[in-house]
């Protein structure tokens, strides 16, 4: 009867012309939002999380991977070589053939920034084609993989930081970012809490980070780093879900002791989660002792301060870690993404860059005004 089976799907297979049905299972971790990034670009992001599901199958080799919107014929984006390796996390890489193996009862993720075309509408769901070889190098697919999409748009907030230039690390659309590359496992699901956040690192006038010469970063203090001690605000009218002070400031660079659990309290050092809109939450971390004014239920108008930029918490170096999530926690929490209404764009540089003094950063001399934007990984922008 087995063998029987096999020989009628193969001959099924062969008369169609197509290749087989690869035995996977795939699915999004969470419901993408069309957001329009620094570059003027709508995008969509999200991740796909694909199981080889049978333990027995062996290695399925993934190749190539198409996302389409709603019925379109053509795809919105394709991925494959380097495209794919772009969309893995900091621990995974593909072989030496250009793809991601997949191991028998192993699963994998995709990070995918999925882009829109001009004057297309946001579509309703994304449909997949993932293309795998075998181990005897036969093909195998996996097609209509549909990902619901979220229709509504994104909360739009006010200033986070009050002027200056602002340093994007870490940002939205870096797949090996430490933040998007972050998945967490718990309570039966998996969430990815930082999924747009950004660590915002004050810059000067030529694009600096820190005074400091590079090879003398170990022995820098707080105060040599521009963005030390700068006004924190409420981006938003809200109420103060959670918040904590007193944890003392680090000395920059400083090795750290890795946290027993993930949360806010292991995490953040001092912060303030704020309540924007039911369902809606921003969190600031890694904010300076003594620096914060707000109390647990406390309303806040938009602009209103909240503390100041430290070093506490698991960081290395003065900076305001920013995300909105949709839970005030934040292991059970998933990642949303958000524009600001108003800002400039100054340019675009790297972590590496900002941290050397001597570096040579472009910056636009007439920076233009962006409305409704989120900030990329790199962008500097200015509040």
């Amino acid at each position: 009867m087995r063998a029987a089976l096999a020989l009628l799907l193969a001959i099924a297979a062969a008369g169609a012309g197509a290749a087989a049905q690869a035995p996977v299972e795939a699915h999004a971790l969470h419901a993408p939002q069309t957001v329009a990034g620094g570059d003027g670009v709508r995008r969509l992001y999200y991740e796909l999380d694909i199981a080889n599901f049978y333990a027995d199958s062996g290695v399925l080799k993934l190749t190539d991977a198409a996302v389409y919107a709603d019925d379109d014929a053509r795809p919105l984006a394709t991925f494959s070589g380097a495209a794919l390796a772009a969309l893995l996390r900091p621990d995974k890489e593909l072989e030496a053939d250009n793809s991601l193996a997949i191991a028998g009862g192993a699963h994998a993720l995709l990070l995918i920034a999925a882009p829109l075309p001009d004057g297309r509408k946001a579509p309703h769901t994304l449909r997949h084609k993932l293309t795998f070889k075998t181990a005897k190098g036969d093909l195998q697919t996996a097609e209509d993989i549909a990902v619901a999409v979220d229709p509504r748009p994104p909360v739009v907030l006010g200033v986070p930081l009050r002027g200056g230039l602002w340093l994007a690390d870490e940002g939205p659309g870096h797949a090996q970012s430490h933040h998007w590359g972050s998945v967490i496992a718990q309570n039966g699901r998996l969430t990815i809490p930082q999924r747009h956040a950004i660590d915002f690192f004050g810059l000067d006038a030529q694009g600096h980070a820190v005074r400091t010469p590079v090879e003398k970063l170990a022995q820098s203090s707080v105060e040599d780093w521009v963005g030390w001690n700068s006004e924190v605000l409420a981006a938003a009218d809200g109420v103060v879900r959670d918040m904590r002070d007193g944890v003392a400031d680090r000395k920059p660079l400083s090795p750290q002791e890795q946290p027993e659990e993930l949360s806010a309290r292991t995490l953040y050092g001092n912060f303030v989660v704020l309540e924007v809109r039911p369902g809606v939450f921003v969190h600031y971390a890694h904010l300076r002792q003594g620096s914060v004014q707000v109390k647990p239920g406390q309303h806040v108008k938009r602009g209103a301060p909240l503390g100041r930029l430290g070093l506490t918490g698991g960081a290395g170096a003065p900076h305001l870690h920013f995300h909105v999530s949709d839970n005030a926690s934040f292991a059970d929490s998933q990642g949303l993404p958000f524009v600001f209404d108003s800002y400039t764009s100054a340019g675009h540089s790297s972590e590496s860059e900002a941290l050397n003094n001597t570096s040579t950063i472009k910056l636009a001399p007439r920076a233009p005004k962006l409305r409704r934007r989120m900030p990329l990984n790199g962008d500097i922008v200015g509040f």
